[in-house]
């Protein structure tokens, strides 16, 4: 990642402005007041005044509202930092008034241009020392530096520390260096939602192998695998529904073996009911049916329940003609009570379960075709 405060260092001597720091965890309005009186003070010499605020997401509502009138009346610049989305976490009114810039992870070809420069460059770089390294371990190393500058030169420092003068950099130091790779994740954070949102979609799109990478990646960065077990249970119903309801089996057995056998073995149990899940036969016809039927509750209100499904466990309800002329499906032929209305009399009969033709779904497909048209000879 590029260093925030130093690109906020570079703008503020690009225009001459005086360069001030606060740090959104301990600052509070005080400081904050204290930054906007210096800053006037500038504004009467005709001097500007950067102001950098770094995890500016821990500013509370009161806090960010006390920034707002001088932005907007150009008492200083500000330049915020924040590893969060800011759509989430800063107030609209502050954020209408700033620009938005996304410091995207470098290149694994630009992280190899650093090493080479720190290589090379014995006053600031790696000091005297002079040793062989091979491009595809130098490679490795960029990589495992994951997008990170700073990351990159501090295992190149600790690789430097452990190989000899003018001794050639092996797979088995560099191992040492690197140990366990490291990955990019924050615990319910942006990057989080992005993570668990590629492997739904990919399980989704039937990509059993992508479904996996992404798994890996949330386990290896930290997840709960917990988390990724209730999230592919709902996978299964929102994506797979009745197309093959052993999907929806599978992931619970999976969340269950999790919890009976903890990590790292139950993790296996989820990668194979994400594999399952991913080359499944798809449906969202149930998804969608629901989502439907809740939709329409507010159309019609609290819509009486018809005298024949109503249950008549007494004699007043049996006088109020409670279960009058309810047909017994099972004493019915094909126990299938043809024409038969079950929805309020007050709404018009509605379809919402509308199933695709794969899977089981093709099978309940024609199971329905057959019953309306048992309804329409009985009409």
């Amino acid at each position: 990642m590029w260093e925030k405060t130093t690109l906020a260092r570079l703008f503020a001597e690009l225009i001459d402005a005086e360069f001030m720091t606060l740090s959104a965890v301990t600052a509070g309005v005080k400081e904050i007041r204290q930054v906007i009186e210096l800053a006037k003070q500038n504004l009467q010499i005709k001097k500007r005044t950067i102001l950098f605020i770094d995890e500016i997401h821990r500013f509370n509502k009161a806090q960010q509202d006390a920034l707002l009138p001088d932005v907007e009346n150009g008492t200083f610049i500000l330049i915020g930092a924040t590893t969060e989305n800011p759509s989430f976490e800063l107030n609209n009114a502050l954020l209408s008034r700033l620009r938005v810039y996304v410091l995207k992870s470098i290149s694994t070809e630009d992280l190899m241009v650093l090493i080479n420069r720190a290589l090379s460059d014995k006053e600031k770089g790696l000091g005297e020392k002079v040793f062989i390294f091979p491009e595809d371990l130098k490679q490795h190393l960029a990589v495992a530096a994951d997008g990170d500058a700073r990351k990159a030169l501090n295992l190149l420092e600790m690789l430097s520390d452990l190989v000899d003068e003018n001794a050639e950099v092996t797979p088995e130091i560099l191992k040492e260096v690197i140990s366990a790779p490291t990955f990019r994740f924050d615990k319910q954070g942006e990057y989080f939602y992005d993570l668990i949102s590629a492997l739904h979609k990919s399980i989704r799109g039937s990509d059993p192998d992508a479904a996996l990478y992404w798994f890996c990646r949330m386990i290896e960065g930290g997840c709960d695998p917990r988390y990724i077990a209730r999230r592919i249970i709902r996978a299964a119903s929102e994506d797979i529904g009745n197309a093959d309801p052993r999907a929806l089996q599978l992931a619970l057995n999976a969340a269950d073996v999790y919890e009976r056998l903890g990590s790292p073995e139950g993790e296996l149990a989820i990668a194979q009911a994400i594999i399952y899940l991913s080359v499944a036969a798809k449906s969202n016809a149930v998804y969608v049916a629901y989502n439907t039927a809740r939709e329409e509750l507010a159309d019609y209100g609290s819509a009486e329940v018809p005298l024949h499904l109503r249950n008549a466990p007494t004699r007043l309800m049996k006088n109020l003609d409670y279960g009058k002329h309810y047909r017994y499906a099972h004493d019915e032929p094909e126990a299938y009570a043809a024409g038969e209305n079950y929805f309020p009399e007050s709404m018009p009969q509605r379809e919402y379960y509308k199933p695709t033709d794969r899977g089981l779904e093709k099978q309940i497909q024609e199971k329905l075709k057959h019953l309306k048209a048992l309804d329409q000879k009985h009409k």
